[in-house]
């Protein structure tokens, strides 16, 4: 592990669903993605994922229970060194939302994020959560990027607000960039102001850059078909997000837009590593910018949370309920997940 300064820290994510499977998964298939690597999680709930996919005539894959991270760095390949971040007892039924399961699941991210703010982790990547289990759990965050500002912003002193955060999507051919999240479609159109959508240019101007080396190309969506059309179908582009990429502008920040948002994706798309337009797009709420790249395919796809104190990146994909237990869910998501982390955490 000479090329890693310090471990990185897979948290569990929802225990009836395909997380803990894909991990294994990882583990056994990927040896030198996972080398460095250990999971934050429960060992009955882990032990569990390695029988679900087991092949004939093959070993578990093996387990090491460790007390800190540094210990995963000596572990042989294809052993899953685990911290006992929480503790389900009775792992839930698979494909099931647990109350049990969401707590767990949370209390995963949350000894991860402050493992990796006390620094001693270089990056998490985080397997799905179920945002139902989380709400049963009492769990006061609908997702994971939420609750990593909570802890992140409470750890400096500051509030929320004091700490934006992002969530971009990527794969090998667009990365696109939220100015909202998990908010419903009515109150995500009225988070389109023009401060958020500043803060939104700013910040994947930063991290995209830091990424790149260099100045990212910057796209931006519009909010209404054909981006309002001269203000005939909304005048958003006019009173809002145009202002906001004149502003940006102004900063020195590469920005286009806004253009219409059922083309803007395309003009950005780079397929077989040839250049789009755009480095990046923004998009103005959660379902405009996260089906293109989706479309695209989510095996290849990887969350990042953008405005952290840490570095965080996950798999594109959900807690396939449907799929839990069959041992026959996808890992490649969340191997490049750990690749871009481990990338991310170098830059």
């Amino acid at each position: 592990m000479s090329e890693m300064r310090k471990p990185m820290a897979i948290t569990m994510g929802d225990a009836a669903g395909i997380g803990p499977e894909i991990i294994a998964k990882a583990f056994r298939d990927c040896p030198s993605d996972t080398r460095g690597c250990f999971v934050a999680g429960d060992l009955a709930t882990m032990r569990r994922a390695t029988r679900a996919i087991l092949r004939p005539h093959e070993l578990n894959t093996p387990i090491a229970l460790i007390g800190s991270p540094a210990e995963a760095c000596a572990l042989p390949p294809r052993c899953i060194g685990l911290v006992q971040a929480t503790s389900l007892g009775e792992p839930p039924q698979w494909g099931k939302v647990s109350a049990a399961a969401g707590k767990a699941a949370a209390e995963c991210v949350v000894w991860a994020a402050r493992a990796a703010l006390r620094g001693d982790i270089a990056a998490l990547v985080t397997a799905p959560l179920h945002k139902q289990a989380l709400a049963a759990a009492g769990v006061g965050f609908p997702g994971h990027t939420e609750l990593l500002q909570a802890e992140a912003a409470a750890w400096s002193g500051r509030t929320t607000a004091e700490l934006p955060v992002r969530m971009m999507l990527a794969n090998d051919e667009l990365r696109t960039v939220l100015v909202s999240i998990h908010i419903a479609l009515r109150e995500a159109i009225d988070a389109v102001t023009f401060d958020n959508v500043l803060q939104t240019l700013r910040i994947a101007h930063e991290a995209v850059g830091r990424a790149l080396g260099r100045a990212p190309r910057i796209g931006v969506a519009g909010l209404n078909p054909h981006a309002g059309e001269g203000g005939l179908l909304g005048r958003e582009e006019i009173e809002v997000i145009m202002p906001a990429v004149e502003a940006a502008r102004a900063e020195g920040l590469q920005v286009a837009g806004p253009f219409a948002p059922d083309t803007v994706f395309m003009r950005a798309r780079a397929p077989g590593g040839k250049g789009g337009e755009f480095d990046v797009v923004i998009a103005m709420y959660h379902d405009q910018g996260l089906i293109p790249v989706k479309y695209l395919g989510v095996e290849k796809g990887v969350n990042v949370t953008l405005g952290l104190p840490l570095v965080r990146t996950s798999p594109d994909h959900g807690t396939a309920f449907d799929l839990a237990g069959s041992g026959r869910a996808d890992a490649s998501s969340l191997v490049e997940a750990i690749r871009i982390a481990r990338q991310l955490s170098r830059s």
